[in-house]
C-alpha cells in the first residue's frame, strides 16, 4: 500500500472543498485540515467555519491567500515548504487554481522544484458537465464570461464553430444579458444548460435551447451559476442559404472575409462560395 502523500512534510497540498453540501468533504481533506502546519485560505473565516462544521481543530497557522495578496504570500509559503512543512491551500469552494487562487503558487513551486500534490474533490465544472444532459466527451472550460457586452460577443463568436462543449461561470446579475448575447451570436437553437447553486439546498438545472434558457433567465437568477453550451454541429448547406448568418456576423463587427471564414468552419460550406454568395445577394443577383 502506498503512503498517503499528505503524511509527508515539505510540500504544497491543493485541496478541493465542498461547493455547498458539507458531506462532500473527503476524509483526506479532513485529515489535512487537522494536520497541516500552514493552511493558506482564500477566506480564513470560511475555512475556520468549514473546519468547525467538520468537527476538526486546525492546529496549524492559518494565513489568508486571496487574489490581492497571493503574490506577496508566495515567498513566505515557499520558505515554509523548504523548511519541511506542509502547506495546505484551500479556496472557498471547489478546486484551487480553477478560477480561484492557486495557479501562481503551483507555478512557483514548480519553478523552485518543490513537491506538490492534490486532494481531488468537488468541482463545479465537472458537476455541471455531468448534469447538463449534453454530449460532453470533449469540452473546454472558459472561466468567467467577459463582463462587457462587446467583449462578450467577441468571445462568443470564437465559439461559433467550437465542436466541444463549453462550460463557463457567470454572475447571476449578468446571466440574462449573457444568454441574450449568446442567442444573437450563436443562434436560438443551440442547446445549453444553466446550473444554479450546485450541491446546495436550492440546486436547479435549466436545460433547453439558448432561446429557452435566455427567456427563463429574464426573470432573474440567484446564487452561483455555471453554464454549459452544446458544441457546434457542422451541417452542410447551400452558400445562398447562409448569407444571413454571414451578414449577422458582419453587423456585429467582423469583416466580410472573417465572417465567411467563421460560417464556413461552422457549416462546412466553401469559404469562397460564401463570399461570392454574399456579393451576389448584395447586388441583387
Amino acid at each position: 500500500m502506498s503512503a498517503d502523500p499528505t503524511s509527508f512534510g515539505g510540500r504544497l497540498v491543493l485541496a478541493a472543498t465542498p461547493m455547498g453540501d458539507i458531506g462532500d468533504a473527503s476524509q483526506r481533506l479532513r485529515d489535512a485540515l487537522g494536520s497541516a502546519e500552514v493552511v493558506a485560505a482564500e477566506d480564513t473565516r470560511r475555512t475556520r467555519s468549514l473546519a468547525k462544521a467538520l468537527d476538526i481543530e486546525i492546529t496549524g497557522r492559518v494565513v489568508s491567500f486571496y487574489d490581492h495578496v497571493e503574490q506577496a504570500r508566495i515567498p513566505m509559503l515557499l520558505e515554509e515548504i523548504r523548511l519541511g512543512r506542509t502547506v495546505l491551500l484551500v479556496t472557498d469552494a471547489g478546486m484551487p487554481s480553477v478560477s480561484d487562487p492557486g495557479y501562481r503558487m503551483v507555478a512557483a513551486c514548480v519553478d523552485a522544484g518543490l513537491p506538490i500534490t492534490c486532494l481531488p474533490g468537488p468541482s463545479a465544472v465537472t458537476t455541471a458537465l455531468a448534469l447538463s444532459g449534453l454530449p460532453v466527451e470533449r469540452f473546454a472550460f472558459d472561466g468567467f464570461a467577459p463582463r462587457k457586452s462587446g467583449q462578450r460577443k467577441e468571445w462568443l463568436r470564437t465559439l461559433t464553430s467550437e465542436a466541444r462543449a463549453v462550460v463557463f461561470f457567470e454572475a447571476p446579475h449578468r446571466l440574462a444579458d449573457c444568454l441574450a448575447d449568446a442567442v444573437e451570436v450563436l443562434g436560438p437553437d443551440r442547446r445549453a444548460a444553466v446550473c444554479r447553486e450546485l450541491t446546495k439546498t436550492y440546486e436547479e438545472v435549466v436545460r433547453g435551447t439558448l432561446a429557452e434558457v435566455a427567456a427563463w433567465a429574464v426573470e432573474g437568477a440567484r446564487g452561483e451559476i455555471t453554464v454549459v453550451l452544446e458544441g457546434a454541429q457542422p451541417v452542410s448547406a447551400e452558400p445562398a442559404d447562409l448569407v444571413g448568418q454571414v451578414e449577422a456576423l458582419i453587423e456585429s463587427g467582423l469583416r466580410l472575409k472573417d465572417a465567411c471564414a467563421e460560417v464556413s468552419a461552422a457549416t462546412g460550406a466553401s469559404r469562397r462560395e460564401l463570399y461570392d454568395a454574399v456579393l451576389a445577394a448584395r447586388s441583387g443577383g
